[in-house]
Parts: C-alpha cells; structure tokens; sequence
C-alpha cells in the first residue's frame, strides 16, 4: 500500500506549471489569491500542514513555530533568503527549513546592472518628461548623465550575485572592487580582476558606485549607517538589490536631499512595501516593487527547487538545500 501523500499549503500564487505539479506529486493546498497570509492564517497552515511553502513576505517567528504543533516538519522556502524565518526556533522543534539558493544570481545581477544605467544615465528622468510631452528636440545640455565606464565599483557580498555583478561591470569597463567576510580566493580575484577592502569604511569612502549584495543578518542590519553614507562622495549612486534593512533608509533620504549622495537604485526597502514617500518623489532615486528576480525563468526554477526539496524530504532523505543556522 503506497505511502500516504504528505499535505503541503503553499502561502502565495506560483507559476501554474510549478502548481500544476505539485498537484500530482503532493497533498497540496494552493493559495486562491495572490495576497499575503496573515500571522493567523499562517499559524493556522502549519497547523495542518507536514510542509509549509512560504515567502519572503512570511514572518514566521518563534511563537509562531509554538503554535504550529507537532505535524509540521519541513519549511520549503520559495526564495533564497531565510531573513524572515526564525531558523533556530524551526530546529529546536525538529522542522528542517530549505530554501532555493542560486535560482536568481544572474536575473538579480542583470537588475543591478539596470539601476546602475537607470541612476546615472537618468533614464527614468527622460522617460517621464517624454510621458509629460517635455521633449522640444536634441539640446546638449539636456539630460546630462554620466559614464559607467572607469568608474569604481564597490560591491558589499562577494558571494554568487556579486561575483556575477562583478563580471557584468567589468564588461562595461568599471573597476572592481569589493567588501566581504571572507577575501575570495586568488584565482577568482584575478579572474574578476577585483580588489578585496578589508575595511568597508575606506571602501565606500573611495567608490563611485556601490552595490550592496549581502544578506540581511544582525550583523549587517544599517551596515550603511548615517556615519558611513557620511564618508562616502557627494557623487557616489547606491545600488541595493539585497535587503532594505542593511541600509537605514531615513538616512539614506536625508542624504541624498542634502545632496551628500549622487542618486539610488533600490529593489528592496527597509520596512517592505510601506516605502518612505521621499524615496518615490526624489529624481534620482530609482524606485522599483522588489522586480530583482522578476522572470518567468527564474520563478519556475525557485518552484522546481522546492519541489526537489520536498519530494527528497518524502522519500526520506535530507533536502538538498537544507538551511542550518551555522550558515546564517
């Protein structure tokens, strides 16, 4: 007799080919509408569920993971970061927590390159005046942006996003240069041709561009600070398609009304959606709804990650991309 199907509720709506098989392969619950769960329903899905598949937009704490009961025992996370999900709660009630590392290194560098270009070159800025039927024809004072090209590149998170925004900006003639917790080894440095900081004061001091590529621990929290954004160049754009909370994003706005930063390009944001008004009004503030990893591509690859940890996890084996809190 064949081994009852394990009951999984998935949070959010997923890309119907990635639905459409979990369907055959499991006892799925799928989500009807495309809007967040609250702590109430998601107290309530762990509750009857063997897997939970949430989201970033998923805070799951440690009072919740109490409540849950005993039935949960795999959290198959849609998405490489496990920020919102207490991961040492999860294992001290024996629930294993997976999620899908690598799925977006190349869509999210390819958005990092984008904000780069938006910012400097004032993309967004043109693109609004010809809505509003500004545009009289070529003037050459009109528009002025700047080149990419020699410019220094600081990259905060050498890890696979940065190594790949490294060889995008390099192919566009910037400089590379980076700040991480460990220095990369130095076949991969000669290869990405970067320069390792060892202290991230005199790097952000010294670039021109930064793009922050790290996760959000508490050891990153406001990495850029009000003091840091201080030693910066009036002229430097910060790039962030990470986590907004390693920015302190009130900070970031007074500097750059203050005119003590150049312009940003930003993807994420400290508090999620409930954006600070300036970051939409400023002109050379980049403002995009968290689109890093915004492909059709990209989306169905997370969903076939998930699946591969769930269906390794019900034929009783440890999930591929098993997260463990010393990797945090």
């Amino acid at each position: 007799m064949p081994a009852p199907r394990l009951s999984v509720v998935v949070t959010r709506r997923l890309p119907e080919v990635v639905e459409t098989r979990m369907k055959e392969l499991f006892d799925v619950t799928l989500r009807e509408t495309d809007d967040k769960m609250t702590r109430e329903e998601l107290v309530a899905a762990m509750q009857r569920a063997d897997v939970l598949v949430p989201t970033l937009t998923d805070h799951i704490d440690a009072n919740m993971l109490a409540a849950a009961g005993n039935r949960l025992r795999l959290i198959a996370n849609f998405g490489a970061g496990v920020d919102h999900i207490d991961v040492a709660s999860a294992r001290s009630r024996n629930v294993l927590v997976a999620n899908t590392p690598g799925v977006v290194t190349e869509d999210t560098a390819d958005m990092v390159m984008s904000l780069i270009l938006a910012v400097t070159r004032r993309i967004p800025e043109g693109l609004a005046g010809m809505a509003r039927g500004d545009w009289q024809g070529f003037a050459p004072m009109a528009n002025l942006g700047g080149r990419i090209g020699g410019k220094r590149l600081g990259i905060i998170g050498m890890g696979r996003i940065g190594q790949a925004v490294a060889r995008r900006a390099a192919a566009f003639g910037m400089e590379i240069h980076y700040h991480n917790r460990r220095q990369l080894r130095p076949e991969t440095e000669a290869e990405l041709k970067a320069t390792f900081w060892d202290s991230l004061d005199q790097m952000v001091a010294r670039m021109d561009v930064i793009s922050v590529n790290c996760p959000h621990t508490p050891s990153t929290f406001h990495l850029l600070n009000a003091r840091r954004l201080k030693l910066m160049k009036p002229s430097v754009v910060i790039v962030n398609t990470s986590r907004g909370e390693v920015i302190d994003e009130n900070a970031l706005v007074r500097a750059l009304k203050a005119g003590e930063v150049a312009g940003a390009g930003l993807d994420v944001y400290e508090h999620g959606a409930n954006i600070n008004p300036a970051l939409r009004e400023l002109p050379h503030v980049v403002a995009l709804p968290h689109m890093g990893s915004a492909t059709r591509e990209g989306r169905i690859e997370m969903g076939e990650k998930v699946i591969l940890n769930i269906k390794t996890f019900a034929d009783g084996h440890r999930p591929p991309d098993l997260v463990v809190p010393g990797m945090l």
